[in-house]
């Protein structure tokens, strides 16, 4: 979606070439913020985070040639960086944290890093520790939310999906993980993702999900050709795929979209979990297709493997040892 909303601390739009670089500290004062959220929420269960409009930290918008280096970003209010229709840029040794695990200091929705129509991404060697997802693949929603890749006749396309867009070559490696909601997550606004590399992780203190794909059955969506490799730590779902409904509305389409989801490869991992395959399936709004799991070993409270809700699932020494 387009709206208006606040300003980030930092802003970078429509550069070519520039970086933000030192030991320095770039700090979102977001306690304040998280408070006043809880407060709302509090007298109202039905509070987002648009009611109570936090900016976000950094904000870098049609931009080319980026590198944000060695850098400490913590206690931002709202996403920490948000990358939008923008390519070549690196995220470098960036030590990402926000406020956590108290009851009246949870940072909600901090994503350390939001990916929105992008392409040729390098996140290397950074530190994320957020109460939301670590990285966040985005790029719109809707039941026309592919417009631009696909003709609809006759159809007024909705003008909150003009802006959407497909992302392409994103590489994570080398980073170290503390509590995350998703190490790697692809949506809940997503409509194309290609070839996606999480690789070479630690995950020092539980995160929920290694990998998420969240499934809207009010978006047509494509995630393709995602690689998680050489993983080990502790996490509550190995693998997570399920609907997700947050701000459901089809728009007055009558024929809901069908979304998919595959090549998707797991392969190296040594990790503790609470379940192996969180995967629900759903096949009047999803199709899964063409997973690899290779050299897996995984220690879980539940095993319930089931390839078969995937059509064309190979798997190769997956040794699942439940408590």
């Amino acid at each position: 979606q387009t709206c208006r909303y606040f300003e980030a601390l930092i802003n970078a739009k429509g550069l070519d070439g520039f970086t933000i670089s030192g030991q320095g500290t770039i700090d979102g004062n977001g306690l304040k913020y998280h408070q006043a959220f809880w407060l709302r929420r509090s007298w109202n269960d039905k509070c987002t985070n648009k009611d109570e409009q936090r900016p976000r930290l950094v904000y870098i918008s049609n931009c080319k040639n980026v590198q944000v280096e060695g850098i400490t970003e913590q206690n931002s209010a709202f996403w920490t960086n948000h990358v939008y229709n923008s390519e070549n840029v690196k995220y470098l040794g960036v030590h990402i944290y926000s406020l956590g695990k108290p009851n009246d200091s949870k940072g909600p929705s901090t994503d350390a890093l939001d990916l929105d129509v992008v392409k040729n991404i390098l996140v290397k060697n950074c530190y994320m520790s957020v109460n939301d997802d670590a990285v966040a693949i985005k790029g719109g929603k809707g039941p026309y939310a592919d417009a631009f890749m696909k003709d609809y006749p006759g159809v007024e396309i909705p003008s909150e999906s003009i802006g959407n867009g497909e992302n392409r070559n994103i590489l994570i490696e080398d980073c170290e993980y503390g509590f995350c909601h998703g190490c790697l997550t692809l949506g809940s606004e997503s409509v194309f993702d290609h070839n996606i590399i999480l690789r070479n992780i630690t995950i020092s203190e539980r995160a929920n999900n290694l990998l998420w794909l969240k499934m809207r059955p009010d978006t047509p969506q494509r995630y393709e050709y995602v690689t998680v490799e050489n993983i080990k730590g502790p996490v509550n779902n190995f693998l997570y795929i399920a609907p997700w409904t947050q701000f459901y509305d089809l728009l007055g389409r009558k024929d809901p979209p069908l979304s998919y989801s595959d090549h998707i490869t797991m392969r190296n991992c040594e990790c503790e979990c609470n379940v192996f395959f969180n995967a629900v399936k759903q096949d009047e709004v999803y199709r899964l297709s063409n997973f690899t799991f290779e050299n897996i070993n995984v220690t879980a409270e539940v095993n319930n493997f089931d390839p078969e809700i995937v059509d064309g699932f190979t798997h190769t020494n997956v040794n699942v040892n439940t408590k």
